[in-house]
This record gives C-alpha cells, sequence and structure tokens, in this order.
C-alpha cells in the first residue's frame, strides 16, 4: 500500500522507512507527488502532523503519515517545542539549513540561545498521525518521547537536525554518535514508529471509513 508522507525531508523519510521495514507500506514524499509544504499554526505537535496529514492527503488522494518533532527544553518550559526548525530563524534570522560546514543552523541557534544556562535537561518528542483519507474521523496517532541533557557542543557526525546535541546519559552518547539501527531504536520518533506499526496492523489504513 502506498502511503504518501507528508514531508519533503530525506532524514526523516530514511529513518521511518527503515522503521516502518516488514510492513505492507511504501512511504512516498509528498514532493515526489507534486504536494507543497502544509501551514503549521498550531501550537502542538499532534494539531501541526494532524494538518500535515490532512494537506497530503487532500491533495493526493492517498492516505497519508505525517511527523511532528521537535527538542523541548525544561529551561525554556519546553520551548522551542513545535518552532526547533524555525528557531535560527526566529530569533538570529537565519535560514534553517547547513552553514559552510555542513552544522545545522538550528543546532546552532540553540546552542547559542542556552549558553551559560544550568539546566540542561532536555526531550525529543515525535508525534506520527496516519489517515486513510482527508476527512479521516479516526486518525492513528502515536507518540514518541526521550529525555535527555542539551550539550553544550555538537558531538558526533551521524544523524540530522539537532541529533549532535542531545545527549542520553544512560548511553553516554548523543543521537549523532550512535549507530543508526541503535538510534532507531531509542529514538523518539523510533518510539513513535513502533506505536504506529502496532496501530496500523490493527486498523487498516485501506479501509475507507
Amino acid at each position: 500500500m502506498q502511503l504518501v508522507l507528508a514531508s519533503n525531508n530525506a532524514g526523516k523519510l530514511a529513518e521511518l522507512q527503515a522503521m516502518l521495514a516488514g510492513i505492507p507500506v511504501q512511504l512516498v514524499r509528498q514532493s515526489e507527488l507534486g504536494v507543497g509544504e502544509a501551514e503549521e499554526p498550531h501550537r502542538s505537535f499532534v494539531e501541526n502532523a494532524l494538518a500535515k496529514a490532512r494537506h497530503a492527503a487532500a491533495a493526493t488522494g492517498l492516505p497519508a503519515l505525517a511527523d511532528d518533532a521537535g527538542l523541548c527544553l525544561a529551561a525554556w518550559g519546553g520551548l522551542p517545542g513545535v518552532d526547533t526548525a524555525l528557531f535560527s530563524q526566529q530569533r538570529y534570522g537565519i535560514p534553517r539549513g547547513q552553514d559552510e560546514q555542513g552544522n545545522d543552523n538550528n543546532a546552532s541557534a540553540i546552542l547559542r540561545a542556552m549558553e551559560g544556562e544550568a539546566n540542561r535537561h532536555a526531550a525529543m518528542v515525535s508525534v506520527l498521525v496516519a489517515l486513510r483519507h482527508a476527512q479521516d474521523p479516526e486518525p492513528l496517532i502515536a507518540i514518541g518521547r526521550v529525555r535527555g541533557l542539551l550539550t553544550t557542543e555538537r558531538i558526533g557526525a551521524g544523524g540530522f537536525g539537532v541529533d549532535p546535541i542531545f545527549y542520553l546519559p544512560e548511553h553516554g552518547q548523543t543521537f549523532a554518535q550512535m549507530p543508526p539501527e541503535l538510534k532507531n531504536q531509542l529514538s523518539h520518533r523510533g518510539r513513535a514508529a513502533a506505536q504506529m506499526r502496532q496501530l496500523i496492523a490493527e486498523n487498516s489504513l485501506a479501509e475507507q471509513a
């Protein structure tokens, strides 16, 4: 079954393909079907993921899967949260993306803004939403959360986004230091995907309401 992924992020596609391997789902990025990014005006991961999934399903006529994820810092009352991917733009006017050294601009901006802050407790949160069609009244919703610490510098060369600045004390590594198989098992997105696998198995997306 073809499932449109409501994201143009290649890193998310690769991770979710690996995490959902073994179930009869073929993920296709919305950009490959000529679909642009949805508006994300909401203040929660669930609402934004649902908006993205409905947008992709409406534009393609296909079942859709959307992810909304971000970094939640204890020192900032859970922010930047849904604004993680826009943090460098909002705080410093630096467009999202990477600098000349290949470092994620949002990770750089967060480290800069957190300089001197003693409370480094943080959580990474991922919400996955799947819909059979754009008007589906029973969206499948999976939430993954992992707690850790924000580093004071980048550590590790793997992963993407804020992976190099999110440290898991019990494993002594950032997400960027882990092999992909371990990261996919432990990460917020991996935990959400494990729940979504079960939800998809129990509630076929191919059945139209």
